[in-house]
């Protein structure tokens, strides 16, 4: 396996952001979701505009993870109000955390989730939390692994469409 650069992102990843988001989105949760939803989706999430904005604002950070020179996956942070069931102090959002299909198992989330918890801190998190679609067995999986815990859920919407995230939290 070629060798795991985590790095940074700037403007000029803008594109490939919005590429490997939809992409990844599309190919994770197209089969459960109407097209209609999925379409409206990734044009209100995953445009140019939207990563440039998300790469400009200084509440987000987002690493990208590349085996070689290979973009396989990103993670976004940012700091936003939690779900009244995030009760931990400085807690920090885990916005996105994408990985490509054919990198998933092969060792590359858990040293993006590290980076993530660094990052985290460097902004001042002292708690990572996230939502996750509660049918994806396999990332509640990973997240479990990984030092997280269920705490509660909230709605996220696919369009026109409101489904339910568990919510789970982790001590940095």
């Amino acid at each position: 396996m070629s060798t795991l650069t985590i790095r940074r992102a700037a403007v000029a990843d803008a594109l490939a952001l919005s590429l490997l988001g939809a992409s990844t989105f599309a190919m994770t949760f197209g089969p459960d979701n109407t097209a209609e939803d999925l379409a409206d989706h990734l044009k209100e999430e995953y445009g140019v505009v939207q990563q440039t904005a998300e790469l400009t604002d200084p509440d987000y950070l987002t690493l990208m993870a590349y085996l070689g020179t290979e973009l396989v996956g990103f993670a976004q942070i940012r700091r936003k109000e939690a779900p009244p069931c995030v009760v931990e102090e400085s807690p920090i959002e885990v916005y996105r955390f994408y990985l490509i299909q054919a990198v998933q198992g092969k060792g590359v989330a858990i040293p993006l989730m590290q980076a993530v918890c660094a990052a985290a801190v460097e902004i001042g998190g002292r708690h990572l939390w996230l939502g996750v679609w509660e049918r994806n067995p396999r990332a509640v999986a990973f997240y479990l692994k990984v030092g997280f815990s269920k705490v509660g859920s909230h709605i996220f919407v696919v369009g026109s469409d409101h489904q339910t995230d568990w919510v789970f939290t982790r001590p940095l």
